[in-house]
């Protein structure tokens, strides 16, 4: 279709929805347009010069609920609300003494794998196959066989699960930089092996590479051709600009390799608040908004600067992942969880604006798991479950009430197996459409890059 028809999908769209939620009264949807063209206009096929691949890790339907209703309102849309085509996929992994069993509730790790490579794998093990150990290419590889430029940012370490996926293979996700090898010891430079997550993504010159985890890079590292040296050492050895800052993320223009290191661990949270509690809960309480420091830049901040230091003539693949809602899910931290969700929509909203000036990318947000988080009805002393809650004042002025209920009081809150909400738009986007599993999008990404 030509491009103005394909810009028309883009923008149109999110025109027409965004003057529909405005006009629209709170709790009122009956004077919503005839959406029928939209949606025809928005069904395109062919290649995408780039991809942006939006992760929001343990973002559930539950958790867009609560972000929605309490930061808009419930009659209000978030910027991952207002794309054109939706669907659902499911998430499984494998078990790893019988790769044909399914494990029915995935960990991180085995999720990204799935998207990553297009291939199932059992939880913990970062773009290897389960029982076999054999390395499974992922798609930054092919892109970067293919010449295109590759990106990763996060919230979390670099080196966490999620963004692990994209450029490294280890048989345990825990091993994240040279020190941390114990679970992976074949996998070491000294022993001939790959190195750890951080090693591998750097000598995978991963163009772009932003978020956490500066432990883990400056470890040294224990054989090969960067021996002794850190890890930060071996990725300026290769061409990388190392940036530890918003000021110096900033003021980076394209050109080089850009490895940003924000924070020793996982990066700070952007909302802070009471944490869940057994009955009667925690609350009522609005969350404290504003409280990362400002030395460390934005999901959307990062969002925005990758997209400027990979756009180029050869397109790109980027990958932007909200990690934090799943760990304050995982800790019963209901305004940490919304705030990382809210901050999680921004970067979403900065890639939208970017897919508005160029129609020709495909935009896809999707989550790797469900969680624990649900909004129950306000608990009494006769009825109410038997996990932690708090309760929010919400936009719209009323009390919403949150139950984490996944595992008994004081313990790790898990991760849950339902399918989760996957939307895109532009080129190959109606491949999400229906029910499709996570391996499938591995495929439309592939496709849209002309990759198979």
């Amino acid at each position: 279709m030509a491009e103005r028809s394909s810009a028309w999908s883009a923008r149109s769209w999110l025109v027409v929805l965004t003057l529909a939620v405005a006009m629209a009264p709170a709790g009122v949807r009956g004077g919503s347009p005839d959406r029928t063209e939209a949606v025809r206009e928005a069904v395109r096929g062919g290649r995408a010069r780039s991809v942006i691949l939006f992760l929001g890790d343990g973002m559930g339907d539950s958790e867009i609920t609560l972000a929605r209703n309490y930061h808009v309102g419930a009659a209000g849309r978030l910027a991952f609300d207002t794309f054109p085509l939706t669907g659902t996929y499911t998430t499984y992994a494998v078990h790893e003494a019988d790769p044909s069993r399914p494990d029915y509730v995935t960990d991180s790790a085995a999720s990204a794998t799935g998207w990553a490579t297009g291939v199932k794998t059992s939880n913990g093990r970062i773009s290897t196959a389960a029982g076999t150990d054999r390395i499974l290419k992922t798609i930054v590889e092919l892109a970067r066989e293919h010449g295109i430029p590759t990106g990763s940012v996060t919230t979390a370490e670099v080196t966490d699960a999620t963004p692990a996926a994209l450029a490294a293979h280890v048989n345990d996700r825990n091993c994240q930089g040279p020190a941390d090898m114990g679970p992976c010891p074949g996998y070491r430079k000294s022993a001939g092996g790959l190195g750890s997550i951080a090693e591998q993504e750097v000598d995978h010159q991963v163009e772009v590479l932003l978020g956490g985890g500066r432990q883990r890079f400056e470890q040294a590292i224990e054989g090969g051709a960067f021996g002794g040296r850190t890890v930060i050492e071996s990725a300026a050895a290769q061409g990388y600009i190392i940036v530890t800052d918003a000021a110096a993320l900033a003021a980076t223009r394209p050109g080089r390799r850009v490895l940003g290191l924000f924070n020793a661990g996982d990066m700070s949270l952007e909302w802070g608040g009471e944490p869940a509690a057994p009955y009667p809960g925690s609350g009522p309480q609005r969350c404290r908004e504003g409280q990362r420091p400002a030395v460390e830049p934005s999901l959307a901040e990062m969002t925005r600067k990758a997209l400027q230091l990979l756009d180029g003539p050869r397109g790109f693949f980027l990958q932007v992942e909200g990690a934090s809602i799943d760990k304050r899910d995982h800790v019963a931290d209901p305004c940490g969880q919304i705030g990382e969700t809210v901050a999680f929509d921004a970067a979403v909203a900065a890639g939208l604006a970017y897919a508005a000036r160029h129609p020709d990318a495909l935009v896809i947000v999707t989550a790797d798991h469900a969680h624990t988080s649900q909004i129950v009805s306000p608990p009494t002393e006769i009825d109410h479950g038997p996990g932690l809650l708090s309760t929010l004042i919400t936009k719209d002025g009323v009390p919403m009430t949150v139950s984490y209920a996944t595992n008994v009081p004081g313990r790790w809150q898990q991760h849950t197996g339902t399918q989760v909400r996957i939307a895109a738009q532009g080129p190959q986007a109606a491949n999400i459409v229906g029910v499709t599993d996570q391996t499938e999008l591995f495929h439309t990404m592939a496709r849209a890059l002309g990759l198979e």
